[in-house]
């Protein structure tokens, strides 16, 4: 264990063994660090956050911190935890909830780019990719796999579905469904073919994906009208998926874009 003497660990902190703490880090009491950690200078781990083992946190990130919420007040304890192999890069922020007892959880092998905020009761499950300076606000919920680009915008109490890819630059305002590929403007575009194929799904369940799509959202069908269709015959477990995220959205569904639905009835 190396920890430079400029740093400042609470004695109620546990670090496991082989963690480097770099020149002015901060570890907060009630902090649970696992092995062969790297927390690099000026990072922040607030308390009652837990780290799991083989993970990289950058320069000027706060993990843990108290909550933007007009709610909450001192001495509330909830969590932050943050899954085994995630990266967490430059100046990224993770908000710990504003509620007794609850979490806001970052998973395993997640890598979140610079200047990445993760808002209050959020969840992000394992293998999820953010870049820079996108921004997530409190409760949102990213399935496993998923890909956000760069500046991006996710309204609180949306949900992403898993492998979807969000453009970059977009504003998300409501739920989009897993497997899907959105455009600047958070509007379905598509199938994320390239990330099904990385995932090794193959072809039949991404034909039948893409149809289950086209049909959902640029057939010109209400919601109901379309889950119906889709589910009139037999079909994969990729695609029951994709239709209970949408039975399951509070929220609502995003829409599809414009252009795509004009090339779809012309087909």
């Amino acid at each position: 264990m190396a920890i430079h003497p400029t740093a400042v660990v609470s004695p109620d902190a546990e670090i496991g063994n082989n963690v480097e703490i770099g020149p002015y880090a901060i570890i907060e009491g009630n902090v649970k660090i696992g092995d062969d950690c790297y927390i690099d200078a000026h990072v922040k781990i607030g308390q009652y956050t837990t780290i799991g083992p083989r993970c990289r946190i950058y320069m000027g990130a706060y993990i843990g911190a108290e909550p933007q919420d007009h709610r909450f007040y001192k001495g509330i304890e909830s969590y932050t935890e943050i899954g085994s192999d995630t990266v967490l890069r430059e100046y990224v922020t993770v908000h710990r909830p504003p509620f007794e007892f609850q979490k806001t959880v970052v998973g395993n092998h997640v890598l979140l780019m610079c200047f990445v905020h993760v808002g209050h009761d959020s969840v992000i499950a394992d293998q999820v990719t953010i870049a820079n300076n996108t921004v997530l606000g409190g409760h949102v919920q990213i399935a496993r796999g998923a890909v956000l680009s760069a500046d991006i915008r996710v309204h609180q109490f949306c949900r992403i579905g898993s492998v979807a890819m969000i453009a970059a630059a977009a504003t998300v305002l409501q739920d989009v469904p897993p497997f899907c590929l959105t455009d600047h403007e958070g509007r379905v575009a598509g199938v994320n073919t390239i990330g099904l194929r990385r995932i090794g799904m193959a072809s039949g369940p991404r034909l039948a994906l893409r149809n289950a799509v086209r049909t959902y959202f640029f057939k010109g069908l209400n919601g109901k009208n379309a889950l119906e269709e889709i589910e009139s015959s037999e079909i994969p477990p990729e695609v029951q998926h994709f239709a209970n995220f949408i039975k399951e959205s509070s929220r609502g569904i995003v829409s599809g874009t414009a252009r795509t639905a004009l090339d779809a009835s012309a087909e």
